[in-house]
């Protein structure tokens, strides 16, 4: 047996840690904001959409609407109109509209900073509560976006789940708190780049081709 072939799933989240920073050493948000609440709108928005088209989306929407309590303000079909071009338009207005009239009434216009009131939000999920928790807040945070559920699976870090709850608690036990964030926002880029989704992963030039558990099974 190998020694990569014994390497426990928190060694070899290690590993994984490390050579996906010595890869891509500047990686983080690809969601342009400033403040939180733009954070809390642009991840709304980027459901089914680009990241790189919810950036130009949203400055029609911050140039008629710059604050909170203006965006609060609004009437969700005023929002659907400069939204749209996101995709699921309707939805979409609606949260954006219910989540800036609660940051409002019950936070004085402030995004929480704590993980189950941003849960309250509405459109906030556990991916969106833990992105803002770690790029706004800078705590700990494992966001389970699609990139990652594939890459932690084809890796080996979880074995065969793709439920985002059970994949984040799974990648606590193994991902040093302080590591979560931007290994999460590496693997967007490494999913993006090379371990594809809708071709085949381009193992040839992975930095993790010779502990990776799909590679090395020669999928």
């Amino acid at each position: 047996m190998t020694k990569e072939k014994q390497l426990t799933k928190k060694e070899l989240a290690l590993q994984v840690i490390e050579r996906l920073k010595a890869e891509y050493p500047d990686a983080g948000c690809t969601l342009d904001y400033n403040q939180a609440w733009k954070l809390l709108v642009s991840v709304r928005l980027a459901a089914q959409c680009t990241d790189a088209r919810v950036n130009v989306v949203v400055e029609k929407l911050y140039e008629k609407y710059p604050d909170i309590d203006a965006l609060a303000e609004a009437e969700p079909e005023d929002i659907e109109a400069i939204v749209k071009p996101c995709g699921l338009g309707h939805s979409k207005a609606r949260d954006i509209s219910a989540c800036m009239r609660m940051l409002r009434d019950t936070y004085h216009s402030r995004v929480p900073e704590d993980f189950d009131e941003l849960l309250k939000l509405p459109g906030v999920g556990r991916k969106s509560a833990n992105l803002i928790m770690g790029d706004v807040f800078g705590k700990p945070a494992i966001v389970t976006d699609t990139h990652c559920i594939r890459l932690v699976n084809r890796i080996g870090l979880v074995d065969g789940f793709t439920e985002p709850k059970k994949v984040e608690m799974a990648l606590w036990k193994i991902i040093p708190s302080e590591e979560g964030s931007d290994f999460c926002h590496r693997l967007v880029y490494h999913g993006r780049e090379v371990c594809t989704a809708r071709t085949k992963p381009y193992c040839e030039r992975c930095c993790l081709k010779d502990i990776c558990a799909t590679a090395k099974g020669g999928d």
